[in-house]
């Protein structure tokens, strides 16, 4: 295939055929990591820059651990927490309206508050807390919410304690 684009064995690739001039090979060394093996030192890749030479694959950054529906859904109550919905200092006066008109869809919403926590990670710094009249409302409005994403940030969603709740304890 490479030869209906001019290529010949042996030559490397770019204009001045000044690039690889063979394919990398890779030698496994995790599950999502690689050594690059490169040609041996008499091939043309001998002068390439030492930095070239001996690099290894990045492996990616580790994805944090996502609940999943089953431990999102023990614990039931019906008041449901919101987190990363918005950063620190995105809050504004149509927040909660717009928050409380949303979770109307899953059914009677009892009091929507939102609590901004200082000094707290950017992801938990504010909190959004929606009651319903029924438990059912919430498994639904949990279940739909977590994992949407709102303004770019992705939503985290769960249940939270209504007697903290209604002692106003928030932080916890």
């Amino acid at each position: 295939m490479m030869a209906k684009f001019g290529y010949k064995a042996g030559q490397g690739l770019g204009r001045q055929e000044q690039g690889m001039s063979t394919a990398l090979q890779v030698e496994k060394t995790g599950l999502r990591l690689g050594k690059i093996i490169h040609e041996s030192s008499s091939s043309s890749s001998a002068g390439a820059p030492s930095h070239l030479q001996s690099s290894f694959l990045v492996p990616p950054p580790p994805i944090p651990k996502q609940p999943t529906l089953a431990e999102l859904l023990k614990n039931q109550t019906k008041v449901v927490l919101l987190r990363n919905m918005v950063g620190p200092g995105e809050v504004d006066n149509d927040l909660e309206p717009e928050v409380r008109e949303e979770a109307k869809k899953y059914g009677e919403v009892v009091s929507c508050m939102v609590y901004e926590m200082p000094g707290k990670p950017e992801d938990e710094a504010i909190r959004i807390f929606i009651e319903f009249a029924k438990i059912e409302q919430a498994v639904k409005a949990v279940v739909d919410f977590n994992g949407r994403f709102f303004g770019g940030r992705g939503v985290k969603a769960g249940f939270y304690n209504p007697d903290r709740f209604k002692k106003f304890q928030l932080a916890d």
